[in-house]
């Protein structure tokens, strides 16, 4: 984290030189704002000099290409989009309840300590800049309603002289009117507002709110602070729905004709909670339509490679207009950005649902608490002294151990990416978070799914003692995932007995013999509880001594083991198909290592790991299939870790020795256990 520290540095020296010896931003930074950003980019800042200078000289093109490195290859995907421009959102929370993004009655709020602190949000920017993002946007919810805004963005403004070019925002415009002049101080150069109407009245019918006139007193304001010089660049988002605003077109094609601004049209999209159909979708080349019926001259401005919006002008017109058509004309096949969600989650694709922590991975210098200021320079102080002992340049941009974790981790899931997300088709039918929790991983309850308690096994996304080999290897994030709870995407039934035949039938074939899901919506959920067993045979007894000690030299096995266990269970459903979303209430795996005494290791082997895993959840349908894919992950996580000292090593006698819950009733081995009545 070096890079991260002098970074900090800096923050300290540019904040000194922008706040009063009380704390407060001083008032009379109007005159400043237009070299502000020059100040924030001067890499060498004592508090006795002064940090208003003049911008240090520009490198000649010779110079930039001379210099110029091959981008990240973390941040590159399999289709080559490099990924410059990251979007972290700050919080989930908002002051509004616009009805395209959230439900009426709002969303469940994570607990303060699952979000982001602003050092681990400083901690992440810094990385990804050192890889080659060169655009932020800071978002939510509603980001100006963070108590810490201001000093945040200062922080993560000062890494411009690491390579960051843009720092943006994106906002409703309530409160930015009061905050914006401390932005522009700490280096912000763009901001997206939402607005979706001009009307008054109909603003307080589409935000459920009232403070129209506060978010007209926003732009107004930036207009004002870059008539000083601040070159802010103003956009204004609008999601036109048919029958609501559509009719508000041209006039917001009006605010363009004697003002610098971009006025973006967006399709109306499906989220969780905003009751989206296609009826009320307005599609892009409609409002081209009417456009030019009003303004025939319109005519198209050519592109940015990596734009999300199509964008056009009307001669005479000082400002443009764009059309952001994720529905109907979709981008992805240059899209460059990705998001850091407001718990720390990475999402590569806004309609994806795989997403991968990158939060806990920061915390685990920190014993997995959350990374507080006083944390934070405690881990700089301990990152420094360690590289005084391993380096002569302590202060070389070298990264830290945690830091290449979290880039293999990043790496892995950029890699994932896919080519476009689904269509309209599809869109409609996926399961998505409402808008507003673009940061939390939770569903709004509906007749499709059930919140169900808390998954006391929440894990890491890679565990911290895990081999490089070991962590790549584990199974990629699951698909659906309830707050903390990892859901199974299809359905497992075990062989029953068609009575009216009295002939065993295969539940998951059709009559036409394919595969097909059970339905399970007429079955009561019950407690389910399921153990699995296998054990991993040694042909010599240097393994299971190694083990023992602990000088197996990938590591730790038996606790690598178990936690693969554990996070195969809940991931169950991205190996296994045909099985129905479940939510785990218990995982353990239990691991034992049994050496062989005797001599004669041809004849008995040379001893044996037990792994026994026990499973269990409160719902519709059992969990044998977890249960059976943590045991035998975890076996196959021994052997992985083992086959440098034993290559002749076998995984044997895999089987459920116990089920309870559903109609069956208790079974163990296999066999029915008479001294249980079934659960009806």
């Amino acid at each position: 984290m070096t890079h991260i520290t002098f970074s900090m540095n800096l923050v300290r020296a540019v904040s000194w030189g922008l706040r009063t010896p009380t704390g407060k931003y001083r008032s009379e930074s109007l005159r400043r704002i237009g070299t502000a950003a020059a100040a924030v980019a001067i890499p060498n800042i004592s508090e006795s000099e002064s940090p208003i200078q003049a911008p240090p000289a520009q490198p000649s093109r010779r110079q930039l290409l001379k210099d110029a490195k091959p981008f990240s290859d973390f941040l590159t995907d399999t289709f080559q989009r490099q990924h410059d421009y990251l979007r972290i959102s700050l919080t989930e929370r908002c002051n509004l309840r616009c009805v395209y993004c959230m439900p009426e009655e709002g969303v469940p709020l994570s607990p303060q300590r699952e979000l982001l602190t602003t050092p681990e949000v400083v901690m992440l920017s810094s990385l990804f800049v050192s890889q080659g993002v060169n655009k932020i946007r800071l978002t939510g919810g509603e980001p100006t309603i963070r108590k810490d805004i201001l000093p945040l963005m200062q922080q993560i403004g000062a890494l411009r002289p690491h390579g960051l070019r843009e720092l943006c925002l994106t906002t409703n415009g309530i409160a930015l009117h009061r905050k914006l002049e401390g932005m522009v101080e700490a280096g912000l150069t763009g901001v997206n507002l939402s607005l979706d109407t001009l009307d008054p009245w109909q603003f307080q019918i589409m935000t459920r709110r009232k403070g129209f006139d506060a978010v007209m007193k926003s732009i107004e304001r930036v207009f004002e602070l870059n008539k000083h010089g601040a070159g802010i660049k103003l956009k204004i988002n609008a999601v036109v729905m048919r029958g609501i605003n559509d009719r508000e077109i041209i006039p917001f094609v009006e605010m363009t004709r004697e003002k610098d601004i971009e006025v973006r049209f967006i399709e109306y999209m499906p989220f969780d909670g905003n009751k989206w159909n296609e009826g009320k979708m307005f599609s892009y080349s409609e409002m081209l339509d009417r456009i030019r019926e009003k303004f025939p001259g319109i005519e198209k401005v050519r592109d940015h490679k990596n734009d999300t919006s199509k964008t056009y002008r009307i001669p005479g017109f000082v400002g443009k207009i764009g059309f952001i058509t994720s529905m109907t004309h979709n981008f992805c096949g240059s899209c460059n950005r990705l998001r850091i969600t407001s718990d720390g989650n990475l999402k590569v694709c806004l309609f994806g649902n795989s997403e991968v922590s990158l939060r806990d991975i920061l915390r685990e210098s920190n014993g997995g608490e959350p990374v507080d200021e006083e944390a934070y320079e405690t881990m700089k102080k301990i990152e420094m002294d360690r590289r005084q002992q391993i380096s002569s340049e302590p202060t070389s941009l070298h990264l830290s151990p945690s830091e290449h974790r979290l880039l293999e981790v990043i790496g892995m899931a950029v890699k994932r990416k896919k080519a476009k997300h689904a269509g309209i088709g599809e869109l409609e039918h996926m399961k998505n978070r409402p808008m507003i929790l673009i940061g939390p991983r939770r569903f709004i309850p509906d007749s499709r799914s059930q919140i169900l308690p808390f998954d006391a096994a929440r894990n890491p996304l890679v565990i911290p003692s895990a081999p490089k080999r070991v962590a790549s290897w584990l199974p990629t994030p699951p698909n659906i995932i309830v707050h903390g709870q990892h859901l199974r995407c299809f359905s497992q039934t075990s062989l029953r007995h068609n009575e009216k035949s009295n002939v065993a039938k295969l539940t998951h074939v059709s009559e036409s013999g394919s595969a097909h899901m059970v339905s399970i919506s007429e079955k009561t959920p019950t407690k389910r509880i399921a153990k699995a067993a296998c054990s991993i045979h040694f042909t010599n007894r240097i393994a299971c001594k190694l083990i023992k000690e602990n000088q197996i030299k990938k590591g730790d096995v038996l606790g690598v083991a178990r936690v693969a266990g554990i996070m195969a269970a809940k991931r169950t459903s991205d190996l296994i198909p045909l099985c129905h979303p479940i939510a785990i209430t218990k995982v353990t795996v239990d691991l034992v290592v049994r050496e062989n005494d005797n001599n004669d290791e041809e004849e008995n082997g040379g001893g044996r790991v037990d792994i026994e895993a026990t499973v269990a959840c409160d719902g519709k349908t059992g969990v044998e299939m977890e249960a059976l894919t943590a045991a035998s992950t975890a076996a196959l996580t021994v052997y992985d870790m083992c086959k440098a000292v034993d290559k002749r090593m076998s995984i044997q006698g895999l089987r459920v020795v116990l089920k309870e819950g559903g109609k069956s009733g208790r079974w163990v081995d296999g066999v029915q256990d008479d001294l249980t009545s079934p659960d009806e």
